[in-house]
């Protein structure tokens, strides 16, 4: 593994970058709409996922496809740590990381669609100490030593910026720019803080590029959850409750775990797969005053499976709207494409063919490997640093979810399932 290869793997984003060269994807790629499963081909999930478990390379998963509302293949195996050897069910407890974003982007739409907050709105507007932020220009010098030179931004960063990730915001564990190196020297995880003590520690850094230039994966749904809080005049997680985690029945995803009964439930890596190397402290039993909107909240598949169905649904479910349709649609528009004028960083995590929507990758073309990556155009998607990833086929009335925990076997397993899924699909 190259050293550019081993950073993508730290980063906590959304990593479907290719198809490893064993698995094929002719006729999986835009099935036409009616497509069913085929319950005979489900099977090859069962027998990947119980060799993953059988050869130690993963304590346990949670996967679930569901089609028109129900269930077709539902399936757990191994453990939800190998010392207490408690199986896995619908109740274990998983941590999120990147797939915090998307509940967090949600919660957000709900205040965009109701006037809280506006995307064209400056964030300067609920933080003051972003209008005095700088744009960090690396400059080469004549002996080869680069230096940052600090210049101010051409136009304000905006709430949009925020969920497109065109910011300049950007995080300090993967990548060697003088910016990140910067993110990594300004130590900005030490000590018990919250979100405006935390906006406070980036409003003081540089950015990585001018806000709109970029798609930069960072810490700015972290300071979108602080521009909600302002807003609202609440704490990010009581708005997450009171709009969204709560309505939809969410009963066991959150924060931090101080329940003794939910604490047993906390899934694990398996010994060796412990270290997720996003810099913090990522226990949700360790209870400290932030929030982590970009990567902080722990979930089931009892509540997640009701949240995708949700966005399946085009922000409804059971009855309720959680997002109106123009907002949805809204939310699920590509800002990143030909004509936007957003360059792609070298670490795109939507990955090849993919858009960048309101908080969610968005499939927009086929994507430039041969063949293609399965999928359906308009395909929404998120994963984490802990192997956790679902995806939203509104084309075939469809969405997965995994829940594991492996941050150094996910991008593999990920690719693996979702061949296995579409491969899986017949007109």
């Amino acid at each position: 593994m190259n050293l550019r290869q081993m950073l993508r793997g730290l980063a906590c984003g959304a990593l479907m970058l290719a198809v490893t060269p064993q698995v094929r994807a002719e006729g999986t790629f835009d099935i036409p709409a009616g497509a069913r499963f085929n319950k005979d081909k489900l099977t090859k999930i069962t027998e990947f996922f119980k060799n993953e478990v059988a050869t130690g390379k993963i304590a346990g998963a949670n996967v679930l496809i569901q089609q028109h509302g129900k269930p077709v293949y539902h399936e757990t195996f191994g453990v939800q740590d190998v010392e207490s050897k408690k199986p896995i069910n619908d109740k274990t407890i998983f941590r999120l990381f990147s797939m915090t974003k998307a509940i967090t982007s949600v919660v957000a739409m709900q205040l965009v669609e109701d006037g809280t907050i506006k995307l064209d709105d400056p964030v300067s507007k609920y933080i003051p100490s972003f209008a005095n932020v700088k744009v960090g220009v690396e400059k080469k010098n004549e002996d080869g030593t680069k230096t940052l030179e600090l210049v101010p931004p051409i136009r304000p960063m905006t709430v949009r910026d925020l969920m497109v990730h065109t910011s300049g915001i950007t995080y300090g564990f993967y990548g060697d720019t003088l910016v990140r190196k910067a993110y990594a020297a300004a130590n900005i995880y030490d000590g018990d803080f919250d979100l405006a003590g935390f906006a406070e520690r980036i409003a003081k850094l540089p950015l990585h590029n001018q806000p709109g230039a970029l798609w930069q994966y960072g810490h700015s749904t972290d300071i979108l959850a602080r521009v909600m809080e302002v807003a609202s005049g609440k704490s990010l997680f009581t708005i997450m409750r009171e709009r969204l985690l709560d309505p939809l029945g969410m009963v066991d995803t959150g924060f931090y775990i101080t329940d003794p009964e939910k604490q047993q439930r906390v899934a694990l890596p398996v010994p060796n797969d412990s270290n997720f190397r996003v810099g913090r402290d990522t226990n949700p039993t360790n209870v400290k005053k932030i929030e982590f909107a970009s990567g902080g909240m722990y979930s089931t598949m009892a509540d997640y499976r009701r949240f995708t169905q949700m966005l399946l649904n085009g922000g409804t479910f059971e009855g309720k709207t959680y997002l109106k349709p123009e907002t949805f649609k809204l939310m699920t528009t590509d800002y990143v494409g030909p004509g936007s004028g957003v360059e792609r960083d070298y670490f795109y995590f939507p990955g090849d063919g993919f858009g960048m929507g309101l908080g969610l990758a968005v499939r927009t073309d086929p994507g430039n490997a041969k063949p293609p990556p399965p999928g359906s155009l308009g395909e929404l998607k998120w994963d984490g640093a802990s192997g956790c990833y679902f995806v939203v086929d509104r084309k075939q009335d469809m969405f997965f979810v995994l829940l594991e925990q492996t941050p150094t076997e996910r991008q593999r397993i990920q690719r693996t399932l979702k061949q296995l899924v579409y491969e899986a699909l017949e007109n």
